[in-house]
C-alpha cells in the first residue's frame, strides 16, 4: 500500500511538472486578460493615423485619421484599402497574441470627422498561415500599390472576406 501510494504521489509530481513546463496552458496568468489603452497604443506606434483606442467589453476599437490626398488620388479603391492597411497589420496580429481577452478589434477610418468605413476582425479569424497571407499582401500593397492598384485591390478584397464591413456610400459605392 505505502509502494502504491508513493508512486501515485511520485507520478502527480511529475506530472505537476510537466505542466508548469508547458507554456502553452500559461499558468499564473490570467487567460481572459485585457489590455488598457496604453498597452494598446503600445502595440500600434508605428501607425501615426491612429487617433483613439478604446476598449468596449473584449473589443479593441482604433479609430485612425485617413490620409486625404490617398483618398483624393485612390478614390473608393483607397478608402476600402486604406481600412485594411490599418487592421490587418503586424500590430493587430500581436496585440491578438498577447491579450487572450480580445476577442475582436475593429478599426474605424475616418477624414474632416465622418467615418469612412469599419472592419472588425475577429480573433479566430486567421490562421498562423492566414496570417502570413494577409502580411505578405500587405506588404505588397504599401510597396506596390501606387503602381499597381491590384495590390491595394488584393487586399480590400482579403480583408473583406475575413472582416465583417461596411463603408459610407459616399465613399464607397454599393456594389451589386
Amino acid at each position: 500500500m505505502a509502494n502504491h501510494r508513493a508512486a501515485r504521489s511520485a507520478l502527480v509530481l511529475c506530472g505537476w511538472a510537466a505542466l508548469a513546463g508547458c507554456d502553452r496552458l500559461r499558468i499564473g496568468d490570467d487567460p481572459g486578460a485585457l489590455p488598457t489603452v496604453d498597452q494598446v497604443l503600445a502595440h500600434y506606434t508605428e501607425h501615426p493615423s491612429l487617433v483613439e483606442a478604446r476598449i468596449s467589453g473584449n473589443l479593441v476599437e482604433l479609430t485612425f485619421q485617413a490620409d486625404r490626398r490617398n483618398l483624393r488620388r485612390g478614390g473608393s479603391l483607397w478608402a476600402r484599402a486604406g481600412l485594411y492597411v490599418q487592421l490587418l497589420s503586424p500590430a493587430t496580429r500581436d496585440l491578438l497574441t498577447a491579450w487572450d481577452g480580445v476577442a475582436a478589434v475593429r478599426a474605424i477610418s475616418t477624414t474632416d470627422g465622418s467615418e469612412i468605413g469599419r472592419a472588425t476582425l475577429h480573433r479566430d479569424e486567421l490562421s498562423e498561415l492566414e496570417w502570413q497571407r494577409t502580411l505578405n499582401l500587405l506588404g505588397h500593397a504599401l510597396r506596390e500599390g501606387t503602381e499597381r492598384p491590384s495590390r491595394l485591390q488584393e487586399l480590400a478584397e482579403w480583408g473583406e472576406a475575413h472582416t465583417e464591413y461596411a463603408y459610407d456610400p459616399d465613399y464607397v459605392p454599393a456594389r451589386n
